[in-house]
Parts: structure tokens; sequence; C-alpha cells
């Protein structure tokens, strides 16, 4: 027996839960978001803000005008369409941090295929786009996965390290050889020609990705709870040594499952050069991809509540830009995200494990 010694013949352990209750699963993301708050409100007061007055422009800045909502549902479509990609790798305990590079992946070939290939039909050419960009994804999701289903390589550091190589081959191409020559010596391409820029909502910036990320959702559900390829991946999550004894192939599961997620973050990659920059751009995304990570923990994998845990992260994204004008830096929005990240994964801990005193015949930690 292994623990904390807290007196004689005593330690203190964490024992796994028989049975996870419901009631935390749903109040844990909850209380976690609460708590991140509560940490940046003490932040806010020690670098001598006022949090209340902080908050009320975050929110204000987010949900307090049509403009402030249709640019928070704007943030939110390449966070919905990510946090859907990582979410089924998570599901199957794949640990894809390479949503970022694999949204950049998606950005380029989507790119490609505009500059170089548009046939100026708009059906067919974004749904090429959409296919090249989903098949670049899921290439450089398939590309950690494959050490990870043979030699099972850790996934954490190869996905997170192909993040930086695809975001300076990014960069390489706009600085380089897709530089557009009457751009002014600006690292940007060409503006895309008309037939591959998504359509938007009136006067709004909010586009047809919106789209694509719900009904993506939809079919996510589907796949996870209706179909037999989702039990298996739901069986692997959960005990990969039963679903082996089950005869279920778990290096094929990863090969599919990698190679979807990233094609999934890929599309994000898409949608937000075709319907927003409509050029391939340095910078091109926030941190779409890793703030992905915080909103599909805190949606406990669930592909509806995704859609609304993205669409309160676009608001927090979008808030945190208002916070300029009251003289602080929109990466107090990141501070924010990593306290809601820190107490999730604390959360968890505690969903899955409970604190035991167990006797022991020794002192000390045995």
């Amino acid at each position: 027996m292994s623990g904390l010694p807290i007196g004689n013949h005593r330690v203190l352990v964490f024992e796994k839960r028989d049975d996870t209750s419901k009631t935390a699963m749903v109040l844990n993301p909850i209380l976690s978001v609460i708590l991140a708050l509560l940490v940046g409100a003490v932040f806010l007061a020690v670098s001598g803000h006022n949090p209340l007055e902080i908050y009320s422009a975050m929110i204000t800045g987010a949900f307090g005008s049509s403009y402030s909502l249709s640019e928070t549902v704007v943030k939110a479509t390449p966070l919905l369409l990510c946090g859907l990609a990582v979410s089924i790798a998570f599901r199957m305990q794949l640990w894809n941090i390479g949503a970022e590079g694999q949204f950049y992946m998606g950005a380029v070939a989507a790119s490609w295929f505009a500059l170089f290939h548009s046939t100026g039909s708009r059906f067919l050419d974004l749904s090429l786009m959409m296919l090249v960009a989903f098949l670049a994804g899921g290439l450089w999701g398939l590309l950690p996965a494959v050490p990870r289903a043979l030699w099972k390589v850790n996934e954490t550091i190869t996905t997170l390290m192909l993040n930086y190589v695809a975001i300076l081959f990014s960069n390489y191409l706009v600085y380089g050889p897709w530089k557009d020559p009457e751009g002014m010596n600006f690292p940007l391409t060409a503006i895309f020609p008309s037939s591959t820029l998504l359509p938007v909502l009136g006067n709004t910036r909010i586009h047809l990705g919106l789209i694509f990320g719900l009904v993506l959702a939809i079919i996510l559900y589907i796949v996870l709870w209706h179909t037999k390829w989702g039990y298996e991946i739901r069986v692997i999550g959960e005990s990969p040594v039963a679903a082996r004894y089950a005869g279920m192939n778990i290096a094929k599961n990863i090969l599919l499952v990698m190679a979807l997620s990233g094609g999934l973050a890929g599309i994000a990659g898409m949608t937000e050069v075709s319907g927003i920059t409509q050029r391939l751009q340095p910078n091109l995304s926030p941190g779409y991809g890793y703030a992905a990570i915080i909103v599909a923990w805190l949606a406990r994998l669930n592909p509806f509540a995704i859609i609304l845990v993205s669409f309160l992260f676009g608001g927090l994204m979008v808030g945190g830009y208002n916070m300029q004008t009251l003289g602080l830096p929109a990466s107090v929005v990141s501070m924010l995200q990593g306290a809601i990240l820190f107490f999730i994964l604390g959360s968890e801990i505690f969903t899955r494990y409970s604190l035991k005193i167990k006797a022991t015949q020794k002192k000390g930690v045995v």
C-alpha cells in the first residue's frame, strides 16, 4: 500500500471509485470555471484593477450587442470544430495536443487549392477545399498515430511538436513562394477567388463553417453512441484490456481515430481561411487548437455540450479584446483559460478517485 503517511500505521491514499457520480460530472466543470474566475479576480485586484469592472467589460464586449454576438459566434466556429476534433481522440484516451498544427495544415491545403486549382464553381470549389483540408489535417494526425499504434510512442509530445512544424511551414509559404507580389511586401498570399469563399450571414462575418460544425456535432454523436465503431472507440477508451480480449483491433482504431481527429481540425483551418481571412497569413490562429482542449474537457467530451462551451469560450476571446480598452493585455484571457484547465484536471482526480485513510502495518509509506 502506498500513500501519504499521516500518523502511526496510517496513510492517506487515492482509491479509484467504483462508480462516478453524474452530479459531480456536471458540477465539476461549472465549479472549475467559477474557481478560475475567482483566481483571476484575485490577480486583477492585486494588479490594481476592479475585477467586477473587468468582468463586466468582458461580458459586454462579448454579448452586449448584435455585432459582439456575431463576433463571438465567429470565434466559436473554429473552437467548435477543433473541440469536436480533439474530443473523439480523447474519448479513446489518445491525447491529441496537435489540433493547432492540424488546423494550420488544413488551412494550407485549402489555400493551395484556392490559389492554384480553383474551378470557378462555388459548390465544387468549397467541396474540394474541404476534402483536401480534411486529408491534410488527417495526414498530420496520422503521423504521430503510426508510432503510437505500432510502438506505443507517447502521442502527447509528438502531436505537440508537430504543431510547430505546421505553423512554421505555413509561415514559410506566406513569406516565400506563396507571397503576394502585389501585397506591398506584406507576408500574405493573394486574395482567394470568390468561388472559394464561404457564404456569410447578412452583413456579419458568421459563415457557413458554423453549419459545418453543428452538422458534424450531430454526426459525431450518432457515430459515438449509435454505431458499432463508436462502441469500439468507447470500450477501448475505458478499458484497452477488455477491448483486446473482445477481439477489437486497437492499432487500427488508433489510426482511424487520429486521422478523423486531425481531419476535423483541418476543416476548421479551411473555414478560417475561406470564411474569415480569405487568404493565408501568419498568426492565423490565436490558439484555437489549444483552447479546444479546454472546451472538450469542459463539455465532458459530449458533442452537443461542445457547441455551448465553444460559444462561451468564443465570448471569452472576444471579451478579452475589449479588456484592452481598460489597460489590460488580452493575454489575461490566456491566463483564465489556463486556470480553467488547471481546475478541470484537478477536479477530474476527485471525480474518479476518493481520498481514504488506510491502516498499514508499517510506519510511513510501504
